[in-house]
């Protein structure tokens, strides 16, 4: 009978931490295509996410894949419902092709590392004509 009680009281204490709520992180997209970009560019793109979950979500880190991308988060948390941005900024100084990650790290039971993906290409910024710059010169009167 002992072992009975027990059981059941194992069960239901089991049942019971299975329906407990928890922090849930859930992003718009975790794809940004800059597409062709011009060299100088404002870099700066937001990953938009939602608290899905029932208790405050905490962002503890964002760690980038180069020197060429920085990450800003949200230092307090989230709260359920609430909405909040990943600002990500990639220097677009740099020419060529891009694929850069950024990693989040939450504590989110479920997804507690979840990898955001930036990618696009940075042109050269086209040479000055002499009917731009005329147009240019003509501005500045």
């Amino acid at each position: 009978m002992k072992t009975f009680i027990t059981s059941s009281i194992l069960l239901l204490c089991l049942f019971a931490m299975r329906n407990l709520s928890a922090q849930e992180i859930t992003f718009e997209t975790q794809k940004i295509n800059y597409g062709t970009i011009t060299q100088g560019d404002n870099g700066e793109r937001y990953f938009s996410f939602t608290n899905t979950g029932d208790v405050p979500l905490i962002i503890q880190n964002a760690q980038k894949s180069c020197g060429c991308t920085v990450p800003t988060w949200p230092k307090e948390p989230i709260l359920p419902g609430e909405k909040s941005k990943i600002k990500v900024k990639y220097d677009t100084n740099r020419l060529g092709n891009f694929t850069k990650y950024v990693t989040i790290t939450s504590n989110d039971p479920k997804n507690p590392n979840i990898r955001l993906n930036i990618t696009g290409v940075v042109e050269q910024e086209a040479a000055a004509t002499p009917a731009k710059e005329a147009a240019i010169f003509k501005q500045e009167k």
